[in-house]
């Protein structure tokens, strides 16, 4: 028998499933776990992300715009800048990243979901370059090149040690080769382009452009990125936006199609009683209703098994399908109506 399927309701734009917490926070923090288990996947040889660092530096020296240079002598020279700069480097990226989200996902709904995937998308591309370009920063590189590493200058101020950003006796638990591109300035970039095209006010757009600006200074001060890194990063969030509107699509597929499946696999588990039953009640193309009892006549119904009145179940010729008419009622009375 042919089956109908019920029409599914349009609870967003473009037909999208409404927004719920408990759906996008497991997402968020699985993407987050890929990348960071990748980043440590990834760690390449040492002596290759050195000479691809050398490179970079190199290549920054021939154009003349090794600004880590002079930032990095500036923040070691300067305690009250280098300090601030260390904790900014450690911590910012992992407290105002996720409060954009959070204040998008409350109050700007409509951008949330492209703002959203395209955060994403560029971080799973920011991966691809941790594997394929490990890259040593400038602060671990020797030091005739002329850097100083400040997180480990300046490591009894705060809770890093002197290996990385991460927590004392943590650091070989990241990868410190991970520095190509810079992911930092790029997810900097996304809240500055999130506070500047959809906060309200000057202090929001004004926000839009100092975070991301300090933060490349910092991520060169400190000597964790090149210019060229910083350079990279805001290039995969460019990457990453331009992806954003195909990876929404095949998103969107993806939901219909699990949705389909989902729904065959309900209507395959119903048992052939029940499909009979249900299309008793429903024409073909109607929407589902409930299944009533059988109709005996006159615009009344009995339910399912009721026998008329006077007539045995098993008297020859009786009919349970139709109601008799008065001359076969032994007072000649019509039933009355139920």
């Amino acid at each position: 028998m042919q089956r109908t399927e019920a029409p599914v309701a349009d609870t967003g734009p473009a037909g999208m499933t409404r927004l719920r917490w408990w759906t996008e926070i497991p997402l968020l923090l699985l993407v987050y776990g890929a990348y960071s288990a990748g980043r440590l996947v990834a760690r390449g040889d040492v002596a290759g992300a050195v000479d691809h660092g050398l490179t970079i530096l190199r290549i920054e020296k021939f154009f003349r715009i090794n600004a880590e240079h002079p930032l990095n002598r500036l923040f070691t020279r300067e305690p009250w800048l280098g300090i601030p700069a260390d904790f900014w480097y450690a911590s910012l990226h992992y407290v105002v990243t996720p409060a954009v989200l959070v204040w998008l996902f409350r109050y700007r709904t409509a951008v949330y979901r492209a703002g959203r995937t395209w955060l994403m998308t560029s971080t799973m591309i920011g991966l691809v370059g941790f594997t394929l370009l490990p890259t040593c920063p400038p602060r671990l590189l020797s030091a005739g090149y002329g850097f100083v590493d400040t997180m480990a200058h300046y490591s009894s101020y705060g809770w890093w040690g002197g290996e990385a950003s991460a927590p004392r006796g943590l650091g070989g638990m990241t990868n410190q080769y991970a520095a190509m591109p810079s992911l930092h300035v790029g997810w900097a970039l996304w809240c500055g382009v999130m506070l500047w095209r959809h906060g309200r006010g000057r202090w929001a757009r004004a926000a839009g452009i100092v975070y991301p600006l300090i933060t490349t200074l910092v991520v060169m001060g400190t000597a964790n990125h090149y210019l060229l890194d910083a350079l990279a990063g805001a290039a995969v969030m460019g990457v990453g936006a331009l992806l954003s509107r195909p990876v929404l699509r095949w998103a969107a597929r993806l939901r219909v199609r699990l949705g389909g499946a989902a729904e065959h696999s309900v209507l395959v588990a119903r048992s052939p009683g029940e499909d009979d039953a249900a299309d008793t009640g429903r024409g073909r193309g109607a929407s589902p209703v409930a299944v009533r009892g059988p109709v005996v006549g006159g615009g009344c119904e009995t339910s399912a098994g009721e026998r008329i009145p006077q007539q045995h179940p098993l008297a020859p010729g009786a009919d349970r399908g139709r109601e008799p008419a008065p001359a076969e009622r032994p007072d000649g009375a019509p039933a009355a109506a139920r």
